[in-house]
């Protein structure tokens, strides 16, 4: 779909498997990307080489323009093999298990987005939990150059690193294929409701990547990908039909791993974990989500006391039928994304997002709560929401 055919919003009727095809149906070149060592079922495969053409300033910005071009007009991914010292990753993974450990004997669900609860062990919140249990290890983990050099080469100086930690344990269910966040987390009707040109910008907004902590070959389920799915722009969409999730179960590549090895892809990118058949292999991958530096509001907006303060005007005006007034007036006076949260507390469970601050005040609104009702159910919202320690 070129943009002069594309619309204001994206539908179901701007998806045609026809266009897809012939988006994914095509062949990564080697010759178009100097500094990769290999093309491996068409996912690029950077080795040594990466780290040499980026000892200087001129070289790193080249390297960079590259991987940049790679994730965006490529094959949408990259594998940067040998990324992570083996060492490291051993001692990060002790660091996890332990904090797994935990999860259990506390008797903690986690919920996941594309999975059910319990199907994998995942630690939410993983870069605060790392970073307090074991400083110099996530020092160690963290202190990666290979990981600054592609998320400065996708999103810039300022990013935010967040990490969660995944292991897929023996017989372990594939994903539905998806596109991840933003809009990758949304049902079909909600991610509609976003135009055109949101679908197309999301994506440069945040670094999907995953370091594995286990040698992965095929049988234990490596991430399925639809190498250059990224660039279909209705994709948020299509997605979510079955015509587009066959042709991915036909079609999707999945790239053994060795421990260490870094995988990082544009987040557009058709994608699912897949099916661990191994009968022993506890498949374990620290999986990065990386944030632009763009992705905030300019100013700090107190939205808890906003919606206690226009609560009794919003029951008011929806009794007398101004229902389109109560919905523009929530979303300016609410906060309107489920995200960030703790994962911990505020589970996916049930949908794919946790219920928003507008979603409650809504609730509050069609239910007539009064102001003592509201006033605790937000705060215990608020309380689910806060990171590790701000809880009380």
């Amino acid at each position: 779909m070129s943009a002069t055919e594309t619309r204001g919003w994206f539908s179901p009727g701007d998806c045609r498997l026809e266009d897809f095809r012939a988006v994914v149906e095509q062949t990564t070149d080697l010759a178009d990307y100097p500094t990769a060592e290999s093309v491996r079922s068409n996912v690029l495969i950077y080795g040594p080489k990466l780290s040499g053409r980026a000892a200087t300033e001129a070289g790193r910005r080249e390297v960079q323009a590259e991987l940049a071009r790679a994730l965006l007009d490529g094959p949408g991914i990259v594998v940067l093999a040998g990324a992570f010292d083996p060492g490291v990753v051993d001692r990060a993974s002790e660091v996890f298990r332990a904090i797994i450990d935990q999860q259990h004997r506390d008797g903690a669900a986690r919920g996941d987005h594309f999975a059910p609860p319990g199907a994998n062990d995942r630690i939410w919140g993983a870069v605060d939990k790392f970073a307090l249990r074991a400083p110099e290890v996530f020092a160690d983990y963290y202190a990666n150059d290979a990981l600054a050099l592609i998320c400065e080469a996708w999103l810039g100086p300022d990013y935010q690193v967040t990490s969660q930690p995944n292991v897929v344990n023996p017989g372990g269910q594939a994903q539905v294929a998806h596109r991840d966040y933003h809009l990758g987390f949304m049902d079909r009707e909600q991610a509609m409701a976003y135009p055109a040109h949101a679908h197309l910008l999301s994506p440069v907004l945040t670094l999907q990547g995953a370091v594995a902590h286990c040698d992965m070959p095929v049988e234990t389920g490596p991430t399925m990908y639809l190498p250059h799915s990224q660039k279909y722009r209705p994709g948020y969409v299509a997605f979510h039909l079955p015509e587009f999730t066959g042709y991915f179960n036909e079609h999707y590549v999945q790239l053994p791993l060795a421990r260490g090895d870094a995988v990082f892809f544009n987040p557009a990118l058709f994608h699912g974990a897949g099916t661990n058949r191994s009968a022993t292999v506890k498949r374990m991958a620290n999986l990065l989500q990386v944030s632009s530096a763009f992705g905030r509001a300019m100013e700090a907006v107190d939205t808890a006391a906003i919606s206690t303060a226009l609560l009794a005007t919003l029951k008011a005006r929806w009794a007398a039928g101004r229902e389109q007034e109560v919905r523009n007036l929530i979303t300016v006076a609410a906060e309107g994304y489920a995200f960030p949260t703790n994962l911990d507390r505020d589970q996916p469970i049930g949908g794919m997002t946790p219920p928003t601050q507008a979603d409650l005040l809504a609730r509050a609104v069609r239910q007539g709560w009064d102001d003592s009702q509201f006033r605790a159910e937000l705060a215990a919202q608020q309380r689910r929401r806060a990171p590790e320690g701000e809880s009380s």
